[in-house]
């Protein structure tokens, strides 16, 4: 039995109901944004919550607020000294115009990954090879400046850059590791010279002090016969201090 023509109209009409809802409304997330075309003009964004368009005529393209963290692939780098280092770093950006990030660049994701690669490879080719390992934070915040001056036209904010392994050529590694052994005997032999410099003032303090009180010198030498006397010597041979025969002597230049 064919079906009445007004159950098919109904059908009709229920299908396009269920279509125009499931177009019509949209549900943004909180970190979510939703640029509208509103038959190819961008309207004011949308969301977060729920958002009615008009299917058809309106276009949404959403867009995330959160933070992206993008890997920058290694690259060859000729620092200003000429040395040939591979370089990777972490940029860390987030969209906060959506509507120049959906309309002033066609893939911001895209657009940030090759304007940090090829900033990566300029600032890195200025600097020397000392300051890319030892001033690593002053290089990436120079990174960070300048890969934001370009991308802030996208509304794309970058807010951190990490450089992250620097892969040095094996005789250049062969070369900063002789470099660290002769630094810490420099620094050894500073150390030794400091030692024997702050012993020979001691010395000279304690010889100082012996010239000025005769009885520290006994003093010492009494030291001396107490320290020997306590090891197991058979056999003892100590100084006799000139101090002990200059009575004597005295007595023999006056008979004579």
């Amino acid at each position: 039995m064919p079906l009445a023509p007004s159950f098919l109209s109904l059908v009709l009409v229920i299908f396009l109901i269920v279509y125009f809802l499931s177009s019509a409304i949209k549900i943004l997330r909180e970190y979510e944004r939703g640029v509208v075309f509103r038959l190819g003009r961008v309207i004011p964004v949308k969301g977060p919550g729920l958002v009615i368009i008009w299917p058809i005529i309106d276009r949404l393209v959403k867009v995330s607020l959160r933070i992206v963290t993008m890997d920058v692939p290694a690259q060859d780098v000729i620092t200003k000294d000429n040395i040939s280092v591979k370089v990777n770093a972490v940029v860390y950006f987030r969209v906060i115009d959506p509507s120049k990030a959906v309309t002033e660049v066609e893939d911001f994701l895209y657009a940030t990954s090759m304007i940090a690669q090829t900033t990566l490879r300029s600032i890195l080719g200025q600097s020397q090879l000392d300051d890319l390992l030892t001033r690593r934070e002053e290089v990436n915040a120079e990174l960070q400046k300048v890969i934001d001056f370009q991308t802030e036209p996208w509304g794309v904010k970058v807010t951190a850059v990490e450089v992250r392994n620097v892969d040095l050529p094996s005789e250049m590694l062969r070369a900063i590791a002789r470099q660290a052994e002769a630094e810490r005997e420099r620094r050894a032999k500073i150390i030794h010279a400091e030692g024997e410099f702050q012993a020979s003032q001691k010395l000279a303090d304690a010889a100082t002090i012996i010239a000025t009180a005769p009885s520290a010198l006994q003093l010492r030498f009494l030291q001396t016969l107490t320290e020997i006397a306590t090891e197991k010597n058979s056999t003892i041979v100590f100084p006799v201090p000139i101090d002990l025969l200059k009575p004597f002597l005295d007595k023999k230049e006056s008979t004579t």
